[in-house]
């Protein structure tokens, strides 16, 4: 019986069932890990241990093994001051699994069995939010996951597990370095992604496990799940909408439960039995890949070994959900039901104040064109900011990051540059719509292999070398081309938009009976989506939105999956709306009733039937706020931090015809959008995104008023002083610096001690600062006691002192057994604890 690993993994994944290892922290802490000591530190220190964990997982039945190289970042690693180099770490954690990999190996030929035995090359989250919530460019994050990548890839794995990931963003970034780093060095191991959900069912950034695996799966990633956070009973329904959403092979690796402390150390509250029936049943239902999480030790991963072989679990064929989907990174966008609407007026043809605002780089103006869009009704945002006077990559680039901060319309990337496109497609986050491929040869080629590497719904327009064919034959033959070279390059139908492209009715009779017949084509010949730019058909007539509207409506009728145009044409919103309405796909007509209240000339033309409920002009949408028509408070809560410091100035000198003071700015408008939005993000009306850029655009609003009060001599008034940490051996600190930013707007001083920060360090600054209030994250389950230790010390040094705690690893209970003075479930929750303090 061979002693070496004779297994492919690829050949494996989605065909049987595979197991995981289970905790790691979790365990060493058990065998002396120490609060605050960084677990990998111990490859190098104590390797036996490292590879007695691996090899206790494999003799459990594991069949992938991670490396200890959860955490192992070159913001931690740097060879400097203490610390150990990376690679040095990385090299010592493959070897320390290779060893436990051969040492099963030996067992396994000495018994006479053969089982595939993996080792990957684990890394998890980089502990921080990107921009525009944090501080990290994407850019940067893809180079801090490739410099670990690239060393882990060096020393051999069998596949790459990114996990514990709770934003779809940072999940991208990796996965990009991912794949920058198996081309570099040629070891084409799969990829595999686990990203964190909250009891929302939501990742930290708002985004659904739709979301998640629709960004995924366009970056043709090898298997998708989901760890950490939750014990197997909370994962249950995240488990079903993952199965339903992907058709990649699912890895499931619950916590062992929800924990708490009990003398110090941390426990859970799912033993290994109920674990293995669990997460069994998640096998039944179709995952193919299951583990366990913090927690878990090797007796919950040879139970649910015994309890899957037990029953004869089999992995279910992945079955081809054949979904076309674009998302944002909160938003998603299903084409092939409704007609789906495509805001155009972020493009600069034929828009004067368009292209002056991207020539002077006026990006406010851009940002209101696609708030009001969105307004309107849109559903997916155009842009196109293509100009030969400006350079057209580097705006691109602006205005999708801006643009994605203010709104969670999907975006669709308009641009005939393949290097714009390329930028463009890198950055964006979620699943995009590319505008455009079309026929010519050399279009394909540089397309559809962007199309392949960052994933999208591309537009195909039906022209080629010859230009536009006048017939719909013609135009069917390149669509048939467009399909058959798309399926070359891996990317299926459902991932093609066709655009028949409509022409101009008055230069050709027939014009328009081409592009309709093309579209009934590609609808019932081919069952695929279509999209149109539909105001081109009626140029050169005169009133051409009549002409525009019933174009509109007849290509609806014929299958039409979306139109590129202006939602503020009263004429097209008509055709849209009432289509909807008569197709059955406008439940209970509240569509309807919400566009006629929007638009008072239909209701004042329409002459009810007696008794008959009609929409009130104007009237505000159900659950919409009547402050918001403020221009400081609905900047705030829109995020427009141009817009929030304008209004700001014009209530200081009275030009909008009401002058405030300060405190009245502060008390009337600020902290009202702030209450807005934050009572928004309570109730799942908002997400992190939109939370954190209110945020910044208070901040704009506050600055004004800084400036204002320093210019009067009069000094700002905080409600009190906050200290907040991310605690000894925890680098991560997405969570305090929510925090942080909140508070801020909120007028609270807050005295950042940054991450992994000693006991002593916080004590000493809430010592200094006499600070009523001391705020403590963690995220790993390792660090919660250094969280234990600092809030003894302040409760013992500092008694005035009250500590709030949050983070992914904690809750109520837990919170109590360490007895911090509040738990914070999140940065609002935050805030409302602070001002019960201070208020």
């Amino acid at each position: 019986m061979s002693t070496e690993n004779t297994y492919n993994i690829r050949d494996l994944l989605g065909k049987q069932v595979l197991f995981f290892d289970g905790g790691t922290g979790s365990v060493l802490q058990a065998r002396g890990l120490k609060p605050g000591e960084l677990p990998e530190n111990w490859n190098i220190e104590k390797p036996e241990e490292i590879v007695q964990l691996n090899y206790n997982y494999f003799l459990a039945g594991s069949n992938i093994v991670n490396t200890n190289t959860f955490g192992a970042f070159s913001t931690k690693f740097t060879g400097k001051d203490g610390t150990y180099d990376l690679e040095k770490i990385i090299a010592a954690a493959v070897n320390n699994a290779k060893e436990a990999r051969r040492l099963i190996l030996e067992k396994d030929a000495e018994c006479g069995i053969s089982v595939p035995r993996f080792i990957a090359f684990d890394i998890g989250s980089c502990g921080k939010l990107l921009k525009p919530l944090g501080d990290l460019e994407f850019e940067d994050a893809v180079s801090l996951f490739k410099t670990t990548l690239l060393y882990g890839l060096k020393y051999g794995p069998d596949c790459i597990l990114i996990e514990t990931i709770n934003d779809v963003y940072e999940a991208k970034a990796a996965v990009i370095a991912a794949k920058e780093a198996r081309e570099e060095t040629g070891v084409d191991v799969p990829i595999i992604v686990s990203t964190v959900y909250d009891e929302g069912q939501k990742s930290l950034t708002g985004s659904s496990p739709e979301i998640v695996a629709a960004v995924m799966e366009g970056l043709r990633i090898d298997a998708l799940g989901m760890n950490c956070s939750l014990g197997p009973v909370q994962m249950k329904p995240i488990v079903s909408r993952l199965l339903q959403a992907t058709t990649l092979p699912v890895l499931v690796k619950p916590n062992a439960g929800l924990p708490r402390s009990v003398n110090g150390q941390t426990v859970y509250d799912v033993d290994d039995n109920e674990f293995a029936q669990i997460v069994a049943g998640f096998v039944t239902e179709g995952a193919a890949i299951v583990g366990g999480c913090c927690g878990t030790n090797p007796s919950y991963i040879s139970k649910l070994v015994a309890n899957v072989n037990k029953n004869g679990l089999e992995v279910k064929p992945c079955s081809t959900k054949k979904k076309s989907v674009i998302t944002s990174g909160t938003k998603l966008v299903e084409f092939g039901k409704a007609p789906i609407l495509i805001g155009e007026r972020i493009n600069p043809t034929g828009k004067k104040k368009l292209k002056a605002a991207l020539v002077s780089n006026d990006i406010s103006y851009i940002l209101n064109e696609g708030i009001t869009q969105e307004e309107k009704g849109a559903e997916v945002l155009d842009v196109n900011v293509g100009l030969p006077e400006i350079d057209e990559c580097k705006m691109m680039q602006t205005v999708i990051k801006e643009l994605q901060a203010v709104t969670d319309l999907p975006l669709q990337i308009d641009t005939s540059d393949p290097i714009t496109m390329e930028k463009a497609l890198r950055l964006y986050n979620g699943k995009p719509l590319i505008n455009s491929v079309n026929g010519k040869q050399e279009v394909m080629k540089e397309v559809f292999p962007l199309v392949k590497k960052y994933g999208g719904l591309v537009v195909a327009l039906a022209l080629d070398e010859q230009g536009i064919p006048a017939t719909a034959e013609g135009r069917i033959k390149i669509v048939e081309k467009l399909y058959n070279t798309a399926a070359e390059y891996g990317i299926a139908p459902e991932d093609i938009i066709i655009d028949p492209l409509a022409m101009t009715v008055s230069a050709d009779d027939q014009a328009a009976v081409a592009t309709l017949a093309t579209v009934k084509y590609v609808k019932e010949v081919r069952h695929g989506l279509t999209i149109l730019g539909v105001s081109n058909v009626s140029f050169g007539l005169p009133l051409r939105e009549h002409i525009t509207s019933i174009f509109f409506t007849m290509a609806m009728q014929n299958g039409l999956s979306a139109a590129i145009m202006n939602p503020n044409a009263i004429e097209m919103m008509k055709a849209w709306t009432c289509f909807k309405t008569i197709s059955g796909l406008d439940a209970q007509c509240l569509g309807y009733i919400d566009f006629a209240g929007k638009y008072s000339e239909l209701t004042a033309s329409a002459v009810p039937a007696a008794g008959a409920a009609t929409a009130t002009p104007n009237a505000p949408k159900a659950g919409e706020n009547p402050a918001l028509e403020d221009p400081l408070i609905k900047a705030i809560v829109k995020g427009l931090k141009e817009n929030s410091k304008r209004e700001t100035e014009n209530y200081f000198s009275g030009s909008n015809g009401k002058q405030l003071s300060a405190m009245e700015i502060i008390n009337d408008k600020i902290i009202p959008a702030l209450d807005i939005i934050g009572k928004d993000f309570e109730q799942k009306r908002a997400y992190l995104p939109q939370l954190l850029m209110a945020a910044d655009a208070a901040k704009e609003a506050f600055a004004v008023i800084k400036d204002e009060l320093n210019k009067r001599g009069v000094e700002e008034e905080s409600k009190g002083t906050v200290v907040i940490a991310t605690v000894k051996g925890d680098i991560h600190d997405i969570g305090k610096n929510i925090v942080k930013v909140l508070l801020e707007n909120y007028s609270f001083k807050v005295i950042d001690c940054g991450k992994d920060v000693p006991p002593e360090t916080v004590l000493e600054a809430v010592i200094r600062e006499h600070a009523p209030l001391a705020g403590l994250s963690a995220l790993m389950t390792t660090t919660v006691g250094a969280m234990e230790e600092t809030i003894k010390l302040i409760h013992e040094k500092a008694p005035w002192c009250k500590v709030f705690v949050g983070g992914a690893v904690l809750n109520q209970d837990y919170a109590d057994q360490i007895h911090a003075d509040q738990y914070t479930k999140d940065a609002m929750d935050s805030v409302k604890y602070c001002q019960t303090i201070c208020g």
